[in-house]
């Protein structure tokens, strides 16, 4: 039997004064399951985000988390669901792990210090969680961002266009995280205006447009909207991605070759 879904929205509106931001939104997400909300900017994905996590009321409609309402039940949604927003929110002071041991006090939680080695280990972070945060890469912040929303272990997450302004090195270990995170059984709601994000990740995608969601889907049901494509033999060439993944790794390979040949012979690498 189908259990009830980890997020239902039905009807969802919200206006700023004469601004009708959201129109009537409805959705479901599967438990453990990445749903993708895609949208341009201004389509009301950051307001209906927002509502989801008791930052903000609707005007109609209703919403519930692990089938809490969240006007009516908002503790219990805030127990359920953590929000990762555009911006890391990161202390640059502290370090990695001193970040996640705050966060665990925060929240009361035994032992904070084994939870904050576990979430170093678990995103490759244990090599830095002795640097200040505000040495990291942007990869390196957001995924302990993410692990700082983890603590408590929330069964929704939402993560509000997680890969704003990350480089495509970056980008790629930011996905790498939130497919874990779906696999360990973790729900997320994914927004994002990046075509290619919710192609890569997304068991459902849903077009928000105008505050409406448009179209609602699996990858392949969306691309069965358009007529069949016309089958040409094309030549592809290698995305502009794909060649600077390509060099970064090269270059970076050479390096940690040279550097080992020096230590080997005595030598220092120039």
């Amino acid at each position: 039997m189908r259990s009830d879904p980890a997020i239902r929205v039905r009807g969802v509106e919200k206006s700023f004064k004469d601004l009708r931001v959201l129109r009537g939104v409805d959705f479901d997400v599967d438990a453990g399951t990445i749903f993708a909300l895609l949208g341009s900017n201004g389509a009301g994905k950051t307001t209906l985000v927002r509502i989801l996590s008791t930052l903000l009321k609707a005007d109609a409609g209703t919403a519930t988390v692990q089938g809490f309402d969240v006007a009516g039940e908002p503790a219990r949604v805030r127990e359920s669901v953590s929000l990762t927003g555009q911006f890391a929110a990161v202390d640059d002071v502290l370090t990695g792990r001193e970040n996640l041991v705050l966060v665990a006090r925060l929240r009361h939680l035994a032992d904070p210090g084994s939870i904050a080695d576990e979430l170093l280990a678990r995103f490759a972070l244990a090599e830095a969680g002795a640097r200040a945060a505000s040495t990291y890469s942007g990869g390196m912040r957001r995924r302990l961002d993410i692990a700082m929303s983890l603590i408590g272990e929330p069964p929704v997450i939402v993560l509000d266009e997680p890969t704003t302004g990350l480089d495509p090195q970056a980008r790629i270990e930011v996905w790498q995280t939130i497919r874990a995170l779906a696999e360990g059984g973790t729900t997320v709601l994914l927004t994002t205006q990046y075509l290619d994000e919710a192609e890569h990740l997304a068991d459902r995608i849903a077009i928000l447009h105008q505050g409406t969601i448009i179209q609602n889907g699996t990858l392949a049901e969306l691309r069965q909207l358009l007529p069949p494509a016309e089958v040409e033999y094309v030549e592809k060439q290698p995305s502009l991605e794909e060649v600077f993944l390509a060099l970064v790794g090269d270059a970076a390979e050479t390096g940690a070759a040279e550097t080992g040949d020096a230590a080997g012979t005595g030598r220092t690498p120039r």
